[in-house]
């Protein structure tokens, strides 16, 4: 470890050196089936455009506690960083700045470059999605009791973490994400198993699972958006009048 700091310290002192920079869940024999949610700003499978091969210096080895602490504290700074001033004005010299860092060249060392840092940033906040939305769905009752959580736990994590979502929405218009046909298949799907499994126990009405599906997630993805533009808005009243909309387009005939 005290290599590690030694190290991390003398690439502080170079100065100049940085760069510029489901929760668905669908049931299964009663039991909730947990995976990234939110479509457009982190759904499951979404990959960052950096490569595979990209590797920073501190990563070379295990890092070490001194490391992991520094990488989640620029991690931290990178959210707080692009959620305010945007994909595009979120250089290193701006990250570092909120970080409380003395030099880009901490950045530089712990990520090889800005590719990196933003894998890291959707990668951590798909994780807190998924984290979130497990923990919601647990213990579901019925199907129609699965599709309320699933709705009401997208929407309360948009509400509860508007930095990381607004950070992730900069970042996937941005085309920091790889988002294609497969991955949003892969997100409503979660939302298909829930809709199934109501038709199967006579909860919900005949419909295409599909068209239902995706109007159900299309309806979560936009809240982000509404909120760019309407800060003040009133996320419950958006989950009250989703939820109400989606029982009245699916409940069935008992």
């Amino acid at each position: 470890m005290q290599a590690n700091t030694h190290a991390e310290a003398e690439t502080e002192g170079q100065a100049g050196a940085g760069t510029s920079t489901q929760a668905g869940a669908g049931t299964t024999k009663g039991q909730p089936r947990a995976g990234a949610g939110t479509r457009g700003q982190a759904g499951a499978g979404t990959r960052s455009r950096a490569g595979a091969g990209t590797r920073s210096r501190a990563r070379a080895g295990r890092p070490s506690v001194t490391e992991t602490a520094r990488r989640a504290q620029i991690v931290e700074a990178a959210i707080a960083t692009i959620a305010d001033v945007g994909f595009a004005g979120a250089s290193f010299a701006q990250i570092a700045k909120r970080a409380g860092l003395s030099s880009t060249g901490l950045i530089s060392y712990h990520f090889a470059g800005r590719d990196e840092l933003i894998d890291q940033v959707g990668q951590q906040i798909i994780a807190a999605i998924t984290a979130f939305m497990t923990e919601r769905m647990a213990g579901v009752t019925s199907a129609t009791d699965a599709l309320h959580r699933y709705i009401d736990g997208n929407i309360a994590f948009i509400e509860s973490h508007r930095a990381e979502m607004k950070a992730l929405l900069e970042i996937f218009l941005n085309g920091g994400f790889h988002y294609d046909a497969d991955t949003d298949r892969t997100v409503t799907s979660a939302v298909e198993d829930i809709l199934r499994s109501g038709q199967a126990s006579g909860e919900f009405r005949s419909f295409d699972v599909t068209v239902m599906a995706t109007l159900i997630q299309r309806a979560i993805d936009g809240l982000p958006f509404l909120l760019a533009s309407e800060p003040g808005f009133d996320t419950q009243t958006y989950a009250t009048e989703v939820t109400t909309a989606i029982d009245l387009a699916t409940r069935g005939s008992r």
